[in-house]
């Protein structure tokens, strides 16, 4: 084991033979068995500098990470690394006039929503409020306001980070633009991010919730989804899942441990347009719960129902490049009522919009050429579940490949793999000059490298 006493940070540097290292090495989620040779509570920049010269003198690699949602390709790969935790690091300033803002590289989506809601604002918020910025940003960012707006990483103006070299630095259209590119929906390992500087929508209010209806509607309400996602404006982002509650005291009494259909969305614009385009839904049949409603922007963030506080869990995630009748009784069949499904839930989330047109001044990520993405995920609560979950994850994802789009999306990737799988091969080969140029000794890691080997 390396001696990290000469490690002096504001924070604090765990290792094994602290009573506490368990606790300090876990992720978000509990499924995840991280060990790395050391974990760094950086407090600021300066901190993260001083562990990535430290590293970098004492031939270790080092791997940022915020809430560790995704951990599970990372958990592999931390073998003489480092682990930077930047969930100290929980600094937000919003510029009303500028319609900006800049979140330390700790801050969580529910807080920035928070603060961006104070001055009418609101960031691109996804499904879950505990999810980090940072992260959530820099794989992509598929947000309840995409198909109007993009992907998140896209809205990034700049970033503050150290390098492989141990500086701090800035970076943006006009500096280090490849670097300030790559960061941008390439996954990690160029660089640990410290800040982001993003440009903040000016949406107070909007119509968004979750229709809650029994599973037995099966493949007809998602047939009936897909036709109604067809025909909706760019303003409106949507999900359709088949999901079975767990039964704990945190899930409302009326869906705990039941089997359900649910869509959730958000609809840009004023409640009574909100209304009109919901109210075919409202149709499919007798709903156990509705939670559409005219609500501050701040509410997006928990339509969705995700979890707030740690979790065990086994997910990915696969785009599809087209849903017919074909496709989506193939879905059902895996995913609703009578399928035997151990997963708690599987879902299918429309794209286009923006989200399927490329962004001139986006980054690596500017668009993705399918229809919809696809994401399941179990939890493994017990050593059978822990076994049935991947199984099933597999049996999905070889059933649903002949409408398999190309590529995947990172942040639903979690399964260990190379950018290669996930990115076309052009962008590929642009991210691995990066990393050649900016960490040509492969000292930071990430979830999903790019390999050198396309440069």
């Amino acid at each position: 084991m390396s001696d990290f006493t000469g490690l002096a940070i504001a924070g604090r540097v765990a290792t094994a033979s602290d009573p506490d290292w368990d606790e300090a090495r876990q992720a978000w989620n509990l499924a995840a068995d991280q060990r790395p040779e050391a974990v760094a509570f950086v407090e600021s920049a300066d901190d993260i500098a001083k562990t990535v010269r430290f590293a970098a003198e004492n031939d270790l690699k080092v791997a940022g990470q915020g809430t560790g949602h995704g951990a599970f390709g990372l958990a592999g790969s931390l073998e003489g690394t480092i682990l930077i935790k930047t969930e100290r690091m929980r600094g937000i300033e919003v510029d009303p006039d500028a319609q900006t803002a800049r979140v330390e590289a700790g801050v969580l989506v529910a807080e920035l929503s928070g603060a961006a809601q104070a001055h009418n604002l609101c960031s691109m918020p996804g499904s879950s409020p505990d999810v980090g910025v940072t992260g959530y940003t820099l794989g992509g960012g598929l947000s309840w306001l995409g198909r109007r707006y993009g992907f998140a990483c896209n809205r990034v103006q700049a970033i503050e980070l150290v390098s492989a070299d141990g500086e701090t630095r800035t970076v943006d259209a006009e500096n280090e633009p490849d670097l300030f590119w790559a960061l941008r929906g390439g996954g990690g390992g160029y660089a640990i991010v410290t800040a982001l500087q993003l440009r903040l929508i000016p949406i107070a209010e909007i119509y968004a919730g979750a229709l809650v209806f029994p599973a037995e509607l099966g493949a007809e309400a998602v047939r009936a989804y897909r036709d109604w996602a067809a025909g909706v404006s760019d303003d409106v982002s949507s999900v359709v899942r088949f999901i079975t509650p767990p039964p704990i005291p945190d899930v409302p009494e009326p869906i705990r441990g039941r089997p359900l259909l649910t869509i959730d969305g958000a609809c840009i614009g004023s409640q009574e347009a909100g209304e009109e385009i919901v109210a075919p839904l409202r149709e499919l049949g007798e709903t156990i719960m509705d939670t559409w409603t005219w609500m501050p922007v701040e509410g997006l963030c928990r339509i969705h129902m995700d979890p707030e506080n740690p979790v065990p869990g086994i997910g990915e995630g696969m785009t599809i490049r087209e849903l017919p009748d074909e496709a989506i009784d193939a879905f059902a069949s895996l995913a609703g009522p009578g399928s035997g499904s151990p997963l708690l839930l599987s879902e299918l989330r429309s794209l286009g919009g923006a989200l399927g047109r490329p962004d001139p001044d986006g980054g690596a990520l500017t668009h993705l050429e399918t229809d919809f993405v696809m994401y399941s995920v179990g939890m493994p609560m017990t050593p059978e579940l822990g076994e049935a979950i991947p199984a099933h994850l597999e049996k999905i994802e070889q059933t649903m490949q002949p409408w398999a789009g190309e590529g995947s999306y990172f942040n639903f990737t979690e399964r260990p793999c190379d950018a290669d799988a996930i990115l076309p091969a052009d962008v590929c080969a642009r991210l691995a000059e990066v990393k050649r140029q900016w960490d040509p000794d492969g000292m930071i890691v990430a979830n999903h490298s790019v390999s050198l080997e396309n440069a």
